[in-house]
């Protein structure tokens, strides 16, 4: 289980957790530290105030009721809360994380990628982003026309036939000595 967990541990950037930190110190105008050391970025966000007060900021009343309280599963109501609220904006689930990676410490990282899905989605809102561009559809449109042509070239990827022809194939052939 140790292994597992350093593992886990592994793969946490303290540089993309202080982006993160960073984003949301301006995005909500809260004072916070935003060292990405893996404790700060744990003590910082483990109570879920601070995310439900970020999508809030994202977009005003997505979170009804933060609740204040320190008592474990009021803390696990705003992390959910906020993990509903990034999923309506847009962040794909597999980016997302389970409560207790957060509350438990047990996969900081997960949040991080959260954080920075959830970062590049807020251009959408008006807020700065962070993390790479995202993509814009391509959308191409064919002529009729263009379509039948297509149809008729042959890919090279198919490969030629030129030259093939049956000989050597002895397979199923008996053998004569």
């Amino acid at each position: 289980m140790i292994i597992r967990q350093r593992t886990i541990n592994s793969k946490y950037s303290e540089e993309l957790a202080a982006e993160c930190l960073e984003w949301i110190k301006e995005v909500t105008g809260e004072p916070i530290n935003t060292s990405g050391d893996m404790d700060n970025f744990f003590e910082v966000l483990k109570d879920g105030v601070i995310l439900c007060k970020l999508v809030n900021a994202l977009q005003p009343g997505t979170v009804k009721k933060v609740n204040e309280s320190k008592m474990a599963f009021k803390c696990m109501e705003n992390i959910s809360a906020f993990l509903e609220a990034a999923k309506a904006f847009g962040v794909p689930v597999q980016e997302t994380f389970q409560s207790v990676d957060l509350w438990e410490r047990q996969n900081l990282n997960s949040v991080v990628i959260c954080l920075q899905s959830l970062g590049r989605k807020a251009h959408n809102f008006g807020k700065p982003s962070i993390g790479p561009k995202e993509a814009e559809k391509n959308v191409r449109n064919f002529s009729e026309e263009q379509l039948k042509a297509g149809q008729n070239v042959i890919s090279l990827q198919y490969g030629s036939n030129k030259g093939a022809n049956q000989s050597g194939i002895n397979f199923g052939n008996t053998r004569h000595m």
